[in-house]
């Protein structure tokens, strides 16, 4: 491209590569879902097609994104952890951060006939994003604990709110029934008072949704009619427990 006198205009871009050696996670986060799920009615405390929703436009974007090696997503939001020796787009904040919200947010819109057909999306669902980088494999992990932790509470929290909206509370009443509440209390208040066991919900609701590429087998058709097997790595979804050091013994491959 040909030089100009105006070229001086990009000395005042700044540098936003990420740390190496770190891992990056972009998370992303529904703005105004609140409003956004009651335009659209979804259910409460958790609509499952809602969250399908959200995790098949996670894993388009893990197909956009070959290092991105794991993903974590609960209720109106999604974390991407790309490989700590990642250097697609150079490890640029700005560009990672928008490429993947906007693949994400792509792919939510794109396939929203698919999951909702009975519901018209009636305004743009936004998302923001944000890069963190985490040193170590350690680090990482505890960001992930703290995330699938966060489900629970929220799930527990919601799930027993909800149910006391919907037996005649105000939202009020059933804010000050809950306040400062333990996890037991919360168990009691959902068997004794409306037959529901907590640990029977689904699992997607409780641990959130993870995703990981793991082998495959597909099945090829050749020009000559003749079909061949091969592995592919496919981002997969889970609902497991992510804490504990089970599913990372189980799962190796993530942290190399």
């Amino acid at each position: 491209m040909a030089k100009s006198k105006f070229e001086y205009v990009k000395d005042f871009e700044q540098d936003d590569r990420l740390l190496l050696g770190c891992w990056i996670v972009v998370r992303l986060d529904g703005k105004g879902f609140t409003k956004f799920t009651a335009l659209h009615n979804f259910e409460k405390p958790s609509d499952a097609r809602g969250l399908g929703l959200m995790d098949a436009a996670a894993q388009a974007v893990m197909v956009d994104f070959p290092d991105i090696r794991i993903a974590f997503g609960e209720s109106d939001e999604y974390s991407f952890a790309l490989h700590k020796d990642t250097q697609v787009y150079g490890r640029r904040a700005s560009k990672l951060i928008s490429l993947i919200t906007s693949s994400f947010t792509g792919n939510y819109i794109r396939l929203w006939p698919e999951f909702l057909p009975d519901i018209k999306l009636q305004s743009t669902p936004l998302f923001d994003g944000r890069a963190v980088c985490y040193p170590t494999e350690k680090a990482l992990r505890d960001y992930l604990s703290w995330r699938q932790a966060d489900t629970h509470v929220n799930c527990q929290y919601n799930t027993c709110y909800w149910a006391l909206v919907n037996s005649g509370k105000s939202p009020k009443e059933a804010q000050e029934t809950l306040k400062g509440t333990q996890t037991d209390f919360k168990n009691e208040l959902l068997y004794s008072t409306f037959g529901i066991n907590y640990n029977k919900l689904p699992a997607q609701f409780r641990k959130g949704s993870t995703i990981i590429r793991a082998t495959t087998i597909v099945t090829e058709e050749r020009e000559n009619g003749t079909t061949k097997e091969k592995t592919r790595m496919k981002p997969t979804i889970l609902f497991i427990d992510i804490i504990r050091d089970q599913f990372w013994n189980q799962h190796p491959s993530i942290l190399k």
